[in-house]
């Protein structure tokens, strides 16, 4: 049944926003944004052009949740994977996934890049919870070269940048750039070895506490307080 100009998004059937979204989504990914228009949208998903209006504001409103819609199912797809026992390993397949979504989904990916730059959404903020906790696993076995936060945003921004230097090579061209830079940035973030026990790890606060007078970013008081707590870390070694 048609829908009247004072019916609600509320109101209107879910399958309704389902099938607006499906061809919206086909639509972009044939031919990119500009080939979703309004009147192509609405002639894919059978509905009038106010339906559109009603459920999702505008245009952009529309492609807004398409790259949501989409990056959503990406996701979704790595919560339900079990992690792999390696965590190398791991943040290895997480690269790989996401270099093969972006090549899979040219149209998608880019318009999942340019929607959400700042501030992100919440489906944004889930995908990198998920490399957080892949971090965090290489940083609580004590293979991280660097801050959590920092390999975060490094993974992450490669990730972005070698998507896109792939994209704009032809498919023959791009050799093996996808595993060189995954390498290249792994090389930067992660130690060749894990701590394999705790004897191990008091060595390391023993070693560090040893050397607080080179760290000059510390105020007094801060380098007593990680003096004290390094020497707790070595005591129960």
């Amino acid at each position: 049944m048609a829908t009247n100009e004072f019916t609600s998004p509320a109101d209107e059937p879910s399958d309704t926003r389902a099938r607006i979204l499906a061809a919206a989504t086909r639509l972009v990914a044939a031919g990119g944004e500009e080939a979703a228009t309004t009147r192509a949208v609405a002639d894919a998903a059978s509905v009038q052009a106010p339906t559109i209006y009603r459920l999702f504001g505008d245009k952009r409103g529309l492609l807004d949740a398409v790259a949501e819609a989409a990056y959503a199912n990406y996701i979704a797809e790595k919560v339900r994977r079990a992690p792999a026992a390696d965590p190398v390993e791991d943040m290895r397949r997480g690269w790989d996934d996401y270099i093969a979504f972006g090549l899979a989904n040219p149209a998608i990916f880019n318009l999942i890049r340019t929607t959400y730059p700042n501030p992100p959404s919440k489906v944004t903020l889930a995908g990198l919870a998920v490399l957080r906790e892949k971090v965090g696993r290489l940083a609580r076995l004590g293979r991280l070269r660097v801050s959590e936060e920092h390999a975060v945003d490094l993974v992450h921004a490669a990730g972005i940048g070698c998507v896109l230097s792939l994209l704009a090579k032809a498919p023959d061209q791009r050799g093996d750039l996808a595993d060189a830079a995954r390498e290249a940035v792994f090389s930067q973030i992660i130690e060749g070895r894990p701590l394999k026990n705790g004897s191990e790890l008091s060595s390391i606060a023993t070693a560090l506490r040893s050397r607080l007078d080179e760290v000059a970013v510390l105020s007094p008081g801060e380098r007593l307080l990680l003096e004290e707590m390094l020497q707790r870390i070595a005591d129960r070694g």
